[in-house]
C-alpha cells in the first residue's frame, strides 16, 4: 500500500494550489455574494488543461487518472467549493460519453468540447424523483433517424452555462425500465433552462432545471445502447461520490486552516485562545476528520483507476467526507464565535457550502442505503 502521491500528482497538486491561491480565493466571497459563474476562471483552468477532467488525452482532455482528478477537486475547493463543483460537474457529465459512447461520438464531441473550452451538464435529477432512476419520468421516442425527448429535469449544475447536456430518459412505452442516455446540444429547439436556483451554498456553481419539449436528438447521439441508462447512472454516481468527497475534504481543510489562524491570533484573558485545551481538541478532531475523509476518497478513486467495483467505497467516502465537512465547518464557526457568523470571515460560507455538498449527488440516507445493500448482499452469498 503506497500512501504517497507520485511525482506527476504532486506537480498537479502544486499547480492547482498555486492557481487557487492566486485566482480563486481572492474572489470567492464575491462569487458567492453575486451567485456568479466564474467564466474567466474556467477559461484559465481550461488553458491549464484542468477542465473536463474525465476526458482522455486522445480526445483533447487532460488524460489524468481519477486519483489525480480528486487531487484537483480538493485543491480547487480549498479556494471555493462552488468553483470546484462547477468544474467537476462537467467532468461527471462527460463520463458516460467517455465510458460508453461510440468512437464516432467521442471523436466528434469530446475533441470539440476540449479544444474550445466547452462545458457539459448532467441532466439526471427530476422534480418528483430526485436521483431515483427507477422513478424518472422524462421520455424518448424514436422516429426515423432521430430521438425526441420530453420531460423536466431539476438541480442541474452548469445548466444555464452548459454547451451540452447528458440527459437520462426512459422510453415512451417502457418508461424508466428502459432508461437510455443522450448527448444533447444545449441550443436545441425545445430545450430551455429555467431560472437559476437561489441556493444557500455552492452559489458559484450555478444550478437550474431544464425543460425538454420534443427535443430532437440524432440517433448517433445515443450514449451506449438503449436500456443501458441504469448501469451508466450507477457508474456516474460512483464518480460523483469521489468528486464530492474530494471537494468536501478541500472545504474542510480550508475551514480548519481559518480556525487555526484565528485561534493563534485571537487573544482572550491575556493569551491566544489556541492555548485553551478545548480549542486544541476541536482542532485535533478537525485534522482527524480531514485525514480520514481524504484517505477514503483516495481509496475509492484508486479503485476506479484499477477498474475495481467500488460503489460501497465511493458511498462511504462521500458519507464520511460530507458529514466531516459539516462538523468541521460548524466547529470553525464556533471557534471564531460572533466573527464566524459574519461575512467578514469565510467560515460561514464553508458551513453553507458543506450542507449543500451533503445533498449534492444523493443525501446521506442514500449513501447509507448503498452501503447497507452491499453489506447484506455479501452476507447472503
Amino acid at each position: 500500500m503506497d500512501f504517497k502521491l507520485n511525482e506527476e500528482q504532486e506537480a498537479i497538486k502544486k499547480m492547482v494550489s498555486d492557481f487557487t491561491l492566486k485566482e480563486i480565493a481572492p474572489v470567492a466571497a464575491e462569487l458567492d455574494e453575486e451567485e456568479r459563474f466564474p467564466k474567466d476562471i474556467i477559461e484559465k483552468l481550461d488553458q491549464l488543461g484542468l477542465t473536463n477532467l474525465t476526458v482522455p488525452e486522445e480526445y483533447g482532455g487532460p488524460g489524468i487518472d481519477n486519483l489525480s482528478a480528486a487531487v484537483v477537486a480538493e485543491e480547487l475547493a480549498g479556494g471555493c467549493a462552488g468553483v470546484s463543483a462547477g468544474v467537476t460537474a462537467s467532468a461527471i457529465a462527460l463520463f458516460p460519453v467517455v465510458s460508453a459512447g461510440s468512437e464516432a461520438l467521442k471523436d466528434r464531441y469530446l475533441n470539440e468540447i476540449s479544444d474550445h473550452g466547452k462545458l457539459a451538464a448532467l441532466a439526471l435529477n427530476e422534480p418528483g424523483a430526485g436521483f431515483n432512476v427507477k422513478a424518472l419520468t422524462a421520455t424518448y421516442r424514436l422516429e426515423g433517424d432521430s430521438y425526441f425527448l420530453n420531460g423536466n429535469k431539476s438541480f442541474i449544475i452548469n445548466a444555464p452555462n452548459a454547451d451540452y447536456l447528458v440527459v437520462f430518459a426512459g422510453s415512451e412505452k417502457e418508461g424508466a425500465d428502459k432508461l437510455s442516455v443522450f448527448l444533447v446540444d444545449a441550443g436545441s429547439d425545445g430545450l430551455s433552462a429555467g431560472k437559476p436556483e437561489a441556493k444557500i451554498g455552492l452559489r458559484a456553481a450555478v444550478t437550474s432545471g431544464i425543460s425538454l419539449k420534443d427535443v430532437m436528438v440524432p440517433v448517433e447521439n445515443l450514449i451506449g445502447q438503449e436500456g443501458e441508462g441504469h448501469k451508466l447512472a450507477e457508474q456516474t454516481s460512483v464518480l460523483t461520490g469521489v468528486y464530492v468527497g474530494a471537494i468536501s475534504t478541500g472545504l474542510a481543510r480550508a475551514a480548519m486552516e481559518e480556525a487555526i489562524k484565528f485561534a493563534r491570533e485571537r487573544v482572550q484573558f491575556g493569551k491566544p485562545i489556541a492555548a485553551n485545551q478545548a480549542i486544541q481538541f476541536m482542532l485535533a478532531d478537525m485534522a482527524a476528520g480531514i485525514e480520514a475523509a481524504r484517505f477514503l476518497v483516495y481509496r475509492a478513486a484508486w479503485m476506479l483507476d484499477q477498474g475495481l467495483s467500488c460503489s460501497s467505497e465511493a458511498a462511504i467516502a462521500k458519507l464520511v467526507s460530507t458529514e466531516s465537512a459539516i462538523r468541521i465547518a460548524t466547529d470553525a464557526v464556533q471557534i471564531l464565535g460572533g466573527y464566524g457568523y459574519t461575512k467578514d470571515y469565510p467560515v460561514e460560507k464553508y458551513m453553507r457550502d458543506a450542507k449543500t455538498l451533503q445533498i449534492y449527488g444523493g443525501i446521506g440516507i442514500i449513501q447509507r442505503s448503498v452501503i447497507a445493500g452491499e453489506l447484506l448482499d455479501q452476507a447472503a452469498r
